[in-house]
């Protein structure tokens, strides 16, 4: 276990003497590129270190981009709010890295942050426009490691409205448009997170998962996500959706972005109680995991349960099994889960639901006067909005969803004790039972079953709408690890991804899982409609 960070701030001299030298002998230093649409965590601190880039110029080009592509061009429709602080901090931490050196390898970083992270300096609504002005009285506990690593929370973005929903729509902002293709939505809830960061508005990201918000929304927009083992980040000052499976997460372009943030969220929190389980778990440091090879020899059960959904899902996924094999995994391959695990949404997840409302009363009660306390009052006040007011857009399917939450059984009835007590460790256990007659050490599964759907204007008025095909949820019901990465495009040019997902406290091999075969593949895309802008390509 390393519980300490292993990242050294860089001298500032050795930098300095660096650049002396390529000065005085040109021909003994070799140009190097500097791509903005392809540039990871460790390229941008590449350049910062050479002098060939500021945290100012580097905020100032994810802003430039935003302003181009977010309410203009695509319209992609992802920022709720801009941090209006964003280029003081990104100066201050020049002064900072001149005079002290980095913090971490995340100094000078912007993150988008979905809207349900506390931010005691920019509002945080769950996506509601009854809570548009509600700003938090301090961070939430992820929020504050993050910036005490040096990072710059660049924007709080769009996500389906208290994260109930998967199509990136909330009454705060309307619709988030998916970045591959502006008429299909972005997958939800962290909806914004992930279309933002396929149009490369920031390098890192901030999702949560209930029952897919961060995988989804990663799969959809061709990027990578983390759903953590559920106590392995706090949940503090993140809004709830449903809290027993719910939990933070980092999104990122590159599974060691991703991995980078997720050591630097971790952590116990005494206002937590489910964090204290992370305790000897977790590390500060993911990128110690990340190697090639790693698969070779890895025993991968390959789960077929929605097979069938979408063929050119299935066709992707198929092509990224092949790879699988050239990289040295030994593929166990038409793994099915038992039927328990398959029902976890009516055995487990429905009956849990009941919660909901005596966890919005709990962090409805730590805003600040003047906002709803209740899911009633919400739902009541919400069902008023019936015309567009502004950027306000009516939803009364969640306020009408919210409504019969607040007719949900009392935390005392069998229902939900019997879900708790039985039917989630019962899932728990035919999932590793399933992996241990497999003698499998990782399951993998298309992230999405299918391609995201078009944006149907009358979705927002739907109240039972179908959800979408998926096996996602079998890891909250778990809180087991899930990891995602590109694994190719369907002809229509949309993202499918592939899920890393194995037993609790897994990340490290998952990470390492992942990254090998992203550094094997490079299947990320970058979305056509978001092309680059002046500035973002030079030469150092």
């Amino acid at each position: 276990m390393n519980l300490k960070p292993s990242f050294k701030p860089l001298p500032v001299k050795p930098l300095l003497l660096a650049t002396a030298l390529a000065l005085m002998f040109p021909g003994l230093v070799q140009a190097k590129t500097f791509d903005l649409q392809n540039a990871g965590i460790e390229d941008i601190q590449a350049a910062v270190d050479a002098g060939a880039l500021s945290y100012e110029k580097l905020t100032r080009l994810y802003l430039a981009r935003i302003a181009a592509y977010d309410k203009k061009g695509p319209s992609l429709n992802t920022v709720i709010t801009l941090n209006k602080k964003a280029l003081d901090t990104a100066r201050a931490l020049d002064v900072e890295f001149k005079k002290k050196g980095r913090r971490s390898p995340l100094h000078g970083i912007p993150v988008l942050a979905k809207d349900n992270y506390d931010t005691a300096d920019m509002p945080t609504s769950g996506g509601d426009f009854l809570l548009a002005k509600s700003v938090p009285y301090v961070d939430a506990p992820s929020i504050k490691q993050l910036r005490d690593a040096g990072a710059i929370i660049l924007a709080k973005v769009n996500m389906d409205e208290f994260a109930h929903g998967g199509i990136g729509y909330s009454s705060r902002l309307g619709q988030t448009r998916n970045p591959h293709d502006p008429r299909r939505h972005p997958a939800g809830s962290s909806g914004g997170t992930g279309a933002g960061l396929a149009a490369w508005f920031a390098p890192l990201g901030l999702g949560s998962d209930t029952g897919g918000s961060i995988r989804g929304p990663s799969s959809a927009n061709g990027i990578v996500g983390i759903k953590p083992t559920n106590g392995l980040i706090s949940r503090t000052g993140i809004m709830p959706c449903v809290l027993t499976f719910d939990t933070g997460g980092p999104m990122a372009r590159t599974v060691y972005d991703a991995a980078l943030a997720l050591g630097f969220m971790t952590g116990v929190d005494a206002k937590d109680p489910l964090s204290m389980t992370s305790a000897g778990h977790e590390f500060k440091d993911y990128t110690q995991f990340l190697k090639t090879g790693a698969l070779q020899g890895v025993r991968v059960g390959v789960i077929r349960d929605l097979a069938g959904t979408d063929p050119e899902v299935d066709r992707v996924f198929n092509e990224s099994l092949d790879e699988l094999v050239k990289l040295g995994a030994v593929l166990v391959d038409d793994v099915h889960y038992p039927a328990i695990v398959m029902q976890n949404r009516a055995v487990a997840m429905e009956p849990i639901r009941s919660e909901v409302k005596d966890n919005y009363v709990a962090y409805l009660g730590t805003l600040r006067p003047g906002f709803p306390k209740t899911v009633t009052e919400l739902a009541e006040q919400g069902i008023k909005l019936t015309a567009p007011k502004g950027e306000f857009q009516p939803h009364p399917s969640v306020f009408t969803r919210f409504k019969a939450l607040g007719e949900r059984p009392a935390l005392t009835s069998i229902s939900y004790t019997s879900a708790k007590q039985y039917a989630m460790p019962a899932v728990r256990g035919a999932v590793l039972g399933l992996m241990e007659e497999k003698n499998v050490d990782v399951l993998v599964y298309p992230t999405r079953s299918r391609q995201p759907e078009f944006i149907d204007p009358l979705t927002p008025y739907i109240v039972d709408r179908p959800p979408t095909p998926s096996l996602t949820s079998i890891a909250n019901v778990t809180q087991f690890p899930d990891v995602i990465v590109p694994a190719g495009i369907t002809r229509d040019k949309m993202p499918v991804t592939l899920s890393f997902f194995g037993p609790a406290w897994s990340e490290p091999k998952l990470l390492a899982y992942a990254y090998s075969y992203e550094q094997a593949t490079h299947h990320r895309v970058a979305p056509s409609t978001t092309p680059p802008l002046p500035g973002e390509h030079f030469e150092y």
